[in-house]
């Protein structure tokens, strides 16, 4: 593009227009005012400071322009001691209150952000907590930001199902996990489908939300194939030159799909390439560089934080289509990390983790990429 068409691009998206070929940017279509967020479960970060909060009780997704654009001038090292505590001081309750959802750093600042509910059960109040590079937490107020709403149009029904302990309500996995990738945010979660387990490919600035994708998967821990079990935490990844999703189920399958195969209302079934032990959920997964080599740092709730070498993951990479007895498929390392709840990629060499330390508290810690 030339410096006059340049000009002239400035000066239509000034006036709000898009001129074809350039991109608009995520705050183009926000409004400012209140978002009524009913619940806070997964944030995201995509560009330009924009936070992506999931709201599974409205089985809606909120991006927020948190105007935090300042770029970090230095290696941030975030350490809080106690963190659910002083965030229960800030909110006027008791730590056994507080629960951390999800945490997200923004890529721009490299400030951690808490998505935090003051409370338990359906009466549970939401909330953002910001954790700058001196430990301080602090509440993000929402009362006046610029945002916008994409709402899923095919979300799990918002009904409590089953008797005692079998006792669920599905609309609380409508969204279990988020990322931002090249203008489109990845959503997975449960719809109303037949087939419930569901990816979804929403262009950003949100528009129409089209539906979702029914995904299938083989599950080698329970020796079949599976419809109605969510992904529960995936991360965006370029296998070759074709985009993919890595995405881990409960008990724990690893599996591949193909970003370009996630169509509205298609039924596709993914590629298991790993198993990495019943009896465990996982909870986040990162990729990141290590001497010019990709890895996968994937933390677990009984397994604990493994890593993988991505170099193993190729359209080459054989299925898993047969029962197993414990891990099979892409080999794993054990990283001696304990007790981590929530990770995220702190920078180029440190991830930032939400663990269990001393007594109940949570600690906010940086630690090196293994």
């Amino acid at each position: 593009m030339n410096k006059a068409t340049l000009s002239v691009a400035f000066v239509l998206l000034a006036l709000g227009f898009t001129p074809a070929g350039v991109r608009a940017g995520l705050t183009t279509d926000m409004k400012e005012g209140k978002p009524a967020i009913k619940t806070m479960s997964q944030l995201a970060f995509g560009p330009e400071g924009v936070l992506f909060i999931a709201d599974t009780k409205a089985a809606a997704i909120f991006a927020v322009a948190t105007g935090d654009t300042q770029p970090a001038t230095d290696a941030a090292k975030i350490t809080a001691t106690a963190i659910n505590q002083k965030v229960a001081a800030l909110a006027g309750t008791t730590a056994d209150q507080i629960v951390i959802e999800d945490l997200a750093v923004n890529p721009i600042s490299r400030q951690a952000y808490l998505a935090v509910s003051r409370g338990r059960g359906p009466d549970a109040v939401p909330l953002l907590v910001r954790v700058k590079a001196d430990g301080q937490p602090e509440l993000v107020s929402l009362e006046k930001v610029r945002f916008s709403r994409a709402e899923l149009p095919d979300p799990a029904a918002d009904a409590v199902v089953g008797e005692g302990k079998r006792q669920s309500n599905r609309r609380l996995e409508a969204i279990t996990d988020i990322a931002y990738t090249d203008g489109k945010l990845l959503v997975a979660g449960l719809s109303n489908e037949e087939f419930a387990s569901t990816l979804r490919v929403i262009p950003v600035p949100f528009k129409q939300v089209a539906r979702g994708t029914s995904v299938e998967i083989y599950h080698g821990a329970h020796g079949g194939y599976e419809t109605r079990a969510p992904v529960r935490t995936f991360v965006p990844y370029k296998v070759g030159e074709k985009e993919h999703l890595l995405a881990a189920y409960t008990c724990t399958p690893l599996v591949q799909f193909a970003l370009s195969d996630l169509k509205p209302g298609a039924k596709i079934q993914g590629k298991t390439i790993a198993e990495f032990g019943n009896g465990n959920r996982p909870l986040d997964i990162i990729v990141y560089q290590q001497a010019g080599k990709d890895f996968l740092l994937l933390a677990n709730s009984s397994r604990g934080v493994i890593k993988v070498a991505a170099e193993q993951i190729s359209g080459e990479t054989p299925a898993i289509t047969s029962k197993v007895a414990d891990t099979k498929g892409l080999k794993f390392e054990k990283i001696a990390w304990e007790g981590v709840k929530q990770l995220d990629r702190l920078d180029g060499r440190h991830a930032l983790v939400v663990r269990t330390g001393a007594g109940n508290a949570l600690n906010l810690e940086t630690l090196a990429l293994p």
